[in-house]
Order: structure tokens, then sequence, then C-alpha cells
């Protein structure tokens, strides 16, 4: 699914490949907002400012990492089933090609749709 929601950083990749950077831009846009405090151990912030803080986390991860915070079970042949599934009916052929090549991991699908975009 699409978010169209603006993100003031780019979301965290589900293979953690920008895991450093986007601590670094998260830890910035927490104290901007005033939540800083909220991440550190032991805090005394109060849990509305502690929802709010996680809130704006959640919506900087990307939507397979958030399914697997929500605690639903995923694994690499849902999600790929899932992307094959949203092919267009006019990209069949497209879908079937994609299908053929045997992704067996997410990220490895992913990076190829976007080589080809």
């Amino acid at each position: 699914m699409l978010n169209l929601m603006k993100f003031e950083f780019a979301a965290l990749d589900i293979t953690g490949k920008n895991y450093l950077s986007w601590v670094l831009d998260a830890e910035i846009h927490l104290d901007a907002k005033g939540f800083g405090n909220t991440i550190i151990k032991e805090n005394e912030a109060s849990k509305q400012d502690k929802a709010k803080a996680m809130i704006f986390l959640l919506h900087h991860l990307d939507e397979g990492s958030q399914l697997k915070l929500c605690g639903e079970n995923i694994i690499d042949e849902d999600l790929l089933e899932k992307i094959f599934s949203t092919f267009h009916a006019s990209n069949v052929l497209l879908q079937q090609q994609y299908r053929e090549k045997d992704f067996k991991k997410y990220f490895e699908l992913i990076s190829c749709l976007l080589v080809a975009e």
C-alpha cells in the first residue's frame, strides 16, 4: 500500500541498511519536536509524550517493519505474494516474469523493481 504521508526523513528500510542515518535523523527530529527525552532510558516523559514519539517513529518505519513490530508473523513469501497480487490486470505478463525470477527475499524483489523503475 502506498503511503502518501510526507516524511520528515527517509523511513527505516526493511533490510536495515539505512539504520545509522535513520537513528540520527529520528533523534534530531524528536529533539526538534520536544520529544528527545522520550527515547532516553529511565526518562520522566509523560505517557502522552511517549505515545506521540512512538507514533512519529512508527510513521518512519517501512511497512514490513511496522507489521513485524505489531506482532504479526509475516514471512517473505507473504510479502512477495502481496507485491505480485498488486500488479494491474494489464500487467499479467510482467507479473509472471517477476514470478519466474523466483525471488526468495522481499528486499530482492523490491530492489529489482526499483532498478526497473
